[in-house]
C-alpha cells in the first residue's frame, strides 16, 4: 500500500495528491512532492512513487470510449508476466 510506496531515509518527505472523479484524455491524474536533503534522491524517490501508483492504483486502468461505454483493462498493464 501507500507505506510501501513510499520512500524512506533520513529527512525524506512524500506528498501524494490524486486526481477524483472523472480525468479528461492529457488531465492532471497524480501531483507527487518528495523533499530529501539532495535533489537526485528526490527524483528517484518520486520515480518509485509514481511507478507504485500506476502498478496498484486500479482506477487507472478503465478507459472510457467517445461512443460512451468504458473497458477495463485484464491485470496490472504495466506488469510484465514471467
Amino acid at each position: 500500500g501507500r507505506e510501501a510506496a513510499a520512500p524512506s531515509g533520513p529527512g525524506v518527505r512524500v506528498w501524494i495528491d490524486p486526481a477524483k472523479g472523472r480525468l479528461d484524455v492529457g488531465g492532471v491524474a497524480v501531483v507527487i512532492a518528495v523533499g530529501t536533503p539532495h535533489r537526485d534522491e528526490a527524483f528517484r524517490a518520486c520515480r518509485q512513487v509514481i511507478e507504485a501508483v500506476k502498478h496498484t492504483v486500479p482506477i487507472w486502468k478503465q478507459e472510457h470510449y467517445e461512443d460512451g461505454s468504458s473497458e477495463w483493462s485484464e491485470g496490472c498493464s504495466l506488469c510484465r508476466a514471467d
